[in-house]
């Protein structure tokens, strides 16, 4: 088993620098934008786009998930790149190129030229959203202070629909959808490239701390550990059943004979609610174990889904399930680096994030399609007792996960 040879810290390591702060701060804007840019417009110009390029909305929205799919197989080589090299380079580049497809999609007067450029986007999207991101938190913050720098992160980024969704909007309303994109562009490129090449740096680690003596850990050890399977299973079932809640709520309000706004509004919560999880998942870590908390989440977000034909026969009872699911909805993006890091170390953080993230990325894409064919089939009742369900596994999971197995960490 590899030996570590153990020296004081430096005192420029693990966050306590002005350039560590900087890091956090410029990751927090460049989520934000990243993800209001990349991901969220696509939901406001759908229907534009739709009726410009003369295709039906399931063709478009197709688009999207082929984008996302693509984000996850590009996964693995990017963590590769990431523990290898360090994320200033690969976030720059990725910035820039994505700032270019932004471009060309307003261009697009074909639907295969929408999936070639959506492709581009998910590639991109890889190299510069939260996974990059998170692995250069990782590598520079000890845990004392990673959960923070994490928070602080997740808990700006969260705002990224609130504050693209009714930009995207105004811009497509004054303007057009093309015009809207070329502005989009604009704001991607001038913030999230300056901010990548200035202040992303490889963290200052004294040459011998926590370095160890033989090989360091690597995703082959994390898939030859049992956990990590267990870890696969968990965030691939909590990831089915969030991403199949904000596609289909809004339909199941309506079903229920609530008004399509207050159907929006209250599916609306789930981006707020997912900052208030984070925000209670890294306070209560100071009264039991990250595995022990997300576990009671998961379970609570399992009791709502199951309760939610009950409740939401009216108002009131609509807003208290969706309160209750929503609590758990941002959990995953910081649990998941906290257990990766704790169990494996940091050397090899971004390749064994990047194994994890290949399945849970394509169960959130796939989820809602095959949600959809369920739904046709029995109704949704039973769409939402896979949901609950898919949340029960998640927290048994996570209970699994708690055990006392030895670590494996490169130390």
């Amino acid at each position: 088993m590899p030996t570590t040879t153990t020296v004081p810290a430096d005192p420029t390591v693990g966050g306590h620098t002005t350039r560590g702060r900087r890091i956090v701060a410029a990751l927090a804007i460049t989520q934000t934008v990243g993800y209001g840019t990349l991901y969220y417009a696509y939901a406001v110009l759908l229907n534009p786009m739709a009726a410009a390029l003369g295709a039906s909305t399931t063709a478009v929205t197709g688009a999207l998930t082929a984008s996302v799919l693509a984000g996850a197989l590009m996964a693995i080589p990017v963590g590769r790149w990431l523990d290898r090299h360090g994320g200033r380079a690969l976030m720059t580049t990725g910035s820039a190129t994505a700032t270019a497809l932004v471009l060309a999609w307003s261009q697009v007067d074909a639907v295969w030229q929408l999936y070639a450029v959506m492709i581009g986007i998910g590639i991109t999207g890889a190299m510069v959203l939260y996974e990059p991101a998170f692995a250069v938190i990782v590598t520079w913050f000890t845990p004392d202070r990673r959960n923070t720098a994490l928070l602080a992160v997740t808990i700006v980024a969260g705002f990224a629909s609130t504050i693209f969704l009714p930009l995207t909007g105004l811009l497509v309303e004054h303007l057009d959808w093309r015009t809207a994109l070329i502005v989009l562009a604009a704001i991607h490129g001038l913030i999230t490239v300056p901010l990548h090449a200035l202040t992303i740096r490889r963290a200052p680690h004294p040459p011998m701390h926590h370095r160890p003596q033989a090989p360091p850990a690597s995703a082959r050890t994390a898939t030859h550990d049992i956990r990590f399977w267990i870890l696969v299973i968990t965030f691939v079932a909590h990831g089915a059943a969030t991403s199949t809640m904000v596609v289909h709520l809004v339909g199941y309000l309506t079903s229920r004979g609530h008004p399509a706004t207050f159907a929006a509004t209250v599916t609306g919560l789930l981006g707020v609610l997912s900052v208030t999880g984070r925000i209670v998942l890294t306070a209560a870590r100071r009264l039991a174990p990250i595995t022990t908390i997300v576990a009671a989440i998961f379970a609570i977000q399992a009791v709502a889904a199951a309760c939610l034909p009950v409740l939401a026969g009216n108002r009131a009872g609509a807003v208290i399930a969706v309160v209750a699911f929503g609590l758990g909805f941002g959990v995953s993006s910081l649990a998941a680096p906290a257990l990766l890091a704790d169990r494996y170390g940091t050397m090899a953080y971004a390749s064994i994030a990047g194994v994890l993230a290949v399945p849970v990325t394509i169960s959130r894409a796939a989820a809602p399609l095959a949600a959809a064919a369920l739904l046709h089939v029995t109704g949704y009742h039973w769409l939402l007792t896979a949901v609950a369900v898919s949340c029960a596994v998640a927290g048994t999971g996570m209970l699994l996960r708690a055990g006392s197995l030895p670590h494996c960490h490169d130390r």
